[in-house]
């Protein structure tokens, strides 16, 4: 295997794209894919199916949702080919779409192709040299609240997503969405999460902002510098990007920003933010209300959301791998981590903190 592909696996065997229809659809539709085509996997993802697609020296990626029944309105990649083939004028971390296919002859879905950029991803730890770089990985968190404010002050008519989704209403929207899919998506071993949903629906919040939102940001949606993780060099997964209170967005990142007091179970999907040099939630709190302008204080509520949404997500990882649409084994002790991060958001509803 060559040093370039290095992020990639042989495609998984129940994950292979029959090429029979796909090689001449991009050989017309494609500029610049001439000759054979060979296909491998990004292999660190849950939910969308991305691949590296190579003719020759030229390569792109292309993306996909997952196999087997899907959310409404999840894994777009309608919207996120909208999205990245214009956003990248306005915020160039967003890498460019160039071709979307909505024909499922050629590989049984929605897919679309994009640049391909290269750089590193920090996932379930740091990797060596980092990991010993205090100094390093405070600038990769800085740049991770950075680039997220920096999204959050693009104006959206400016690079031709004025019309994307619809602001008004969004965030009960998503609280009611998010409920009704955790309902669709249990389990037997997995519990009701009462009264984590009645909490929910009780105290939503109004919008002050609206702004583009990524909808999935974090550490490992991000690629950076391999020379300089502190530089990032591209923002990927954007299928669930719309607008609105962009709160909703922050409140993930810090759901997800991992401390070195947390423990045990709680610390599944967090981000290794738990490492020497990185802030904690409360010092990225600060600087993103810095670097914004935002009014932060009711912080508290996004963070908890985002907590059961993120709960959802897994769920619905989870109950895919029970139904037998994936054999990753990566998702077969998931259903006893969603317990546990629902019991994450009923203590933090106590507590009152990030």
């Amino acid at each position: 295997m060559s040093e370039r592909d290095a992020d990639t696996i042989e495609v998984r065997p129940e994950e292979r794209i029959d090429t029979t229809r796909l090689e001449p659809y991009l050989h017309e539709h494609l500029e610049g894919a001439h000759g054979p085509l060979t296909v491998r996997q990004f292999g660190g993802g849950h939910a969308n199916l991305t691949y590296l697609i190579r003719f020759g020296e030229r390569e792109w990626v292309l993306r996909r949702p997952p196999l087997g029944p899907v959310a409404p309105g999840a894994h777009d990649m309608r919207r996120e080919h909208r999205v990245l083939s214009t956003l990248h004028a306005g915020y160039p971390l967003a890498p460019q779409a160039y071709l979307l296919c909505t024909d499922h002859s050629v590989v049984g879905a929605d897919f679309f192709v994009m640049e391909r950029r290269h750089g590193i991803a920090f996932r379930r730890d740091i990797p060596a040299p980092w990991r010993d770089r205090p100094d390093v990985l405070r600038g990769v968190g800085e740049s991770l609240v950075d680039n997220l404010a920096r999204l959050h002050a693009v104006d959206p008519a400016s690079v031709g997503l004025g019309e994307l989704g619809r602001p008004d209403g969004y965030i009960e929207r998503q609280v009611y969405g998010w409920i009704e899919r955790w309902h669709n998506a249990l389990t037997p071993d997995v519990g009701a999460a009462e009264p984590f949903t009645g909490w929910l629906r009780q105290t939503v919040p109004t919008a002050r902002r609206t702004a583009l939102l990524h909808n999935d940001y974090k550490l490992d949606n991000t690629l950076l510098d391999p020379a300089n993780p502190a530089r990032t060099v591209a923002v990927l997964d954007w299928d669930m990007s719309t607008r609105g209170e962009p709160l909703m967005d922050f409140g993930e990142l810090l759901c997800l920003w991992g401390e070195k007091g947390d423990g045990g179970e709680s610390l599944h999907g967090r981000m290794p933010t738990w490492h020497a040099g990185f802030m904690t939630r409360r010092e990225a709190a600060e600087r993103y209300a810095r670097t914004s302008g935002a009014d932060v204080s009711d912080l508290h509520w996004y963070v908890v959301f985002n907590v059961f949404r993120f709960a959802v997500i897994l769920q619905q990882i989870y109950i895919r791998f029970t139904r037998g649409q994936t054999h990753d084994e990566r998702f077969r002790d998931m259903g006893a981590a969603v317990n546990a991060i629902t019991e994450r958001g009923l203590t933090m509803i106590d507590s009152g903190e990030l």
